[in-house]
């Protein structure tokens, strides 16, 4: 690897808040009542640290669902967790892809075809179902150039294969593996702050 590929490297690495949105994706009523009961409970505890993460750090949050009218609502404790967020887009679909529709585009793809600089290029992934939804979806945010971290231990699938094979998936099309707790101090950056304060008693 030559000193600029490490280079490129660090860079995508690193998140910074300003140029980064949090997409939690389908974490729906039905769909959580058949994953495994503690691996739910990981996930949504997981997901509402980032979501805290994201409301003392101005991170907007997008909430995609998967055909609401048969997979129900987002779950109650997410939901709850959403309130106050200052920055918050939504919106049903039927694709797999969460950002394989309309809606999506009119928050994100204008401003690529209008040749500006994004204002997200990072993403920050969580939801369900890791093989599925989160795959696609990751899938489809690297192939338009954007960098992607999935939180490992914020995503789930029926089976623990298939959340297996999902992260694999999504590793070989260039998404990165991280967790919550590595992307919250990785926004964070330094200890000290009134806001590294506060995470680390939500995290806790």
């Amino acid at each position: 690897m030559t000193t600029f590929d490490r280079e490129a490297s660090g860079r995508r690495l690193r998140l910074a808040p300003s140029k980064c949105a949090l997409l939690i994706i389908d974490v729906q009523q039905r769909l959580a009542a058949v994953m495994p009961e503690g691996v739910m409970a990981g996930v949504e505890k997981n997901i509402k640290i980032l979501i805290e993460t994201a409301k003392h750090l101005d991170i907007p949050v997008l909430v995609s669902e998967q055909y609401p009218k048969g997979l129900g609502k987002t779950v109650e404790k997410i939901e709850h967790a959403l309130g106050g967020t200052k920055t918050l887009h939504r919106w049903e679909k039927v694709e797999f892809s969460a950002v394989g529709n309309d809606a999506f585009a009119k928050l994100a793809i204008p401003r690529v075809e209008d040749q500006a600089r994004p204002e997200w290029d990072q993403w920050i992934v969580c939801g369900m179902e890791t093989h599925v939804c989160v795959y696609q979806t990751a899938r489809d945010l690297v192939a338009r150039g954007w960098d992607v971290h999935v939180c490992a231990d914020a995503v789930c699938s029926r089976t623990a294969a298939n959340r297996e094979l999902g992260l694999g998936l999504m590793a070989r099309a260039g998404a990165i593996a991280t967790s919550t707790e590595s992307s919250v101090f990785d926004l964070l950056g330094r200890a000290g702050s009134d806001e590294f304060r506060s995470l680390s008693r939500v995290i806790k």
